[in-house]
């Protein structure tokens, strides 16, 4: 079976691995010149499959209304003469009742850690290093970020999900350096079966896998249209990236935490004529641009784009460093270990489609990262990076049949791709293929949205 895979950030190279190892020909078209150079580039690198939560939780809608006017903040909210701003608001906020927020964390679990199987199973097979580390540490600033998660604790206490409830001397045992922190916890929570892991290392280093199973991978190349035939999708109408384009987002783009190896780039394609790509079957892993694309052909994808911001610093100081993952619960911001690297991420802003970097956002990373550990970088080497996630107001993403024939989605993951990455490819690889997914994927699709 021909298939495309449309995106090549972690979630469309998972994707195209499964395909191919169902022995699919499988081709990846990527608008930017490597793999991992979008959402995936910079984000937290967290794979925590007890503490993903949808971002739509009780309590939230007043929180964020708090933090609103505040310098520091986890939210940053532009209003919008946008129907689709609003609309998405207005099913995000209808997804805060807490039997709403049951349901919808249950979901995001359940495909996240049937994904964490899939990388130890994949790990067993491919062994190679991408910063991982062990454990997740919740630290909470206030008795009232603490009764916040109680709603959370339930489904963890339920699930019978493994973590430990601590004090401020507990929290300082599992990371020491928090005995240099400018502040105290009043609480944590630690999930030692949660883990950590540079995902654009990761996906440069899947790509090679899949590349020697045959994958095909091109970069450089825009997606301008699917093309369709008697309600079936047949093909992808593309073009190349004009050169100079091509060369200019090449030298703005390089990894937080290493050099880009030359491999890992493409040359600008010399042709931009746009020219149709045969399949039988295309999976849509675009991300926030996924919804655009599908529409003319009746899909309705319930995507907007949130805003995160990451800084990558060397790490100068071992001993007043982190030495796994960890998330400041007060102002949503994650710190994590990759090796000699801090990864610090965080920040939801909402109504700004643009990827520019917005000093507020990069000031509260700033004040995180100086309120735990110090000592543990140099704040002038931070390199900063912001990217578009793909939320949907309820949390889980959507994947599998889009209700057109030969077209598959695998989007709307939001924070959590790369916790989801894994199972989600397998998952659609395994739909693409006939083959019955090991996972019950009752609200996991897009039929959700149309009862």
């Amino acid at each position: 079976m021909k298939t495309i895979v449309l995106g090549a950030g972690v979630i469309g190279v998972a994707t195209a691995y499964y395909l191919s190892e169902r022995g699919c020909d499988v081709t990846v078209i990527e608008r930017e010149p490597g793999v991992a150079l979008g959402t995936s580039f910079g984000n937290a690198g967290v794979i925590a499959p007890g503490y993903v939560t949808p971002w739509a939780a009780p309590g939230m809608p007043a929180k964020l209304l708090k933090y609103l006017l505040k310098p520091t903040s986890p939210l940053i909210f532009r209003p919008a003469l946008d129907a689709a701003q609003w609309r998405w608001i207005a099913r995000w906020l209808r997804e805060c009742d807490l039997a709403r927020f049951r349901v919808n964390k249950q979901r995001m679990q359940r495909i996240a850690y049937y994904s964490r199987e899939c990388l130890h199973a994949f790990r067993a097979q491919h062994a190679f290093e991408y910063g991982r580390s062990q454990g997740y540490l919740q630290l909470f600033r206030s008795d009232y970020d603490v009764e916040l998660a109680q709603p959370a604790l339930n489904v963890l206490r339920d699930a019978g999900i493994a973590y430990r409830e601590l004090d401020a001397d507990a929290c300082a045992q599992i990371e020491p350096g928090l005995a240099w922190s400018r502040v105290k916890p009043v609480a944590g929570i630690y999930l030692p079966d949660d883990e950590a892991g540079d995902c654009a290392r990761f996906t440069r280093e899947l790509r090679a896998v899949c590349e020697a199973r045959g994958v095909k991978f091109v970069f450089d190349t825009e997606v301008l249209a699917l093309e369709s035939a008697g309600g079936k999708v047949t093909g992808v109408r593309v073009r190349a990236v004009p050169g100079r384009e091509a060369r200019n987002r090449r030298e703005q783009r390089r990894a937080p935490a290493e050099v880009l190896r030359p491999a890992d780039l493409a040359e600008p394609a010399a042709d931009t004529s746009p020219h149709t790509l045969a399949a039988d079957a295309v999976v849509v892993a675009l991300g926030v641009e996924s919804a655009a694309l599908v529409a003319p052909l009746g899909v309705r994808v319930p995507l907007y784009p949130v805003k995160g911001y990451s800084a990558t610093l060397p790490v100068v100081d071992e001993h007043k460093a982190p030495r796994a993952a960890l998330m400041d619960e007060s102002l949503k911001t994650a710190i994590t270990r990759f090796g000699p690297y801090l990864r610090v991420a965080g920040t939801a802003e909402l109504g700004n489609h643009r990827t520019t970097l917005r000093e507020q956002a990069l000031q509260t990373l700033m004040k995180v990262l100086d309120d735990w550990f110090p000592h543990a970088a140099t704040p002038s080497s931070a390199q900063f990076w912001v990217g578009r996630r793909p939320m949907v107001p309820d949390g889980a993403p959507l994947l599998g049949a889009s209700g057109v024939d030969g077209l598959w989605m695998n989007v709307g993951h939001g924070s959590t791709g790369w916790a989801m990455s894994m199972g989600s490819g397998r998952v659609v690889a395994d739909l693409v293929t006939q083959h019955r997914p090991d996972i019950d994927l009752d609200g996991l699709t897009l039929a959700r949205y149309r009862r």
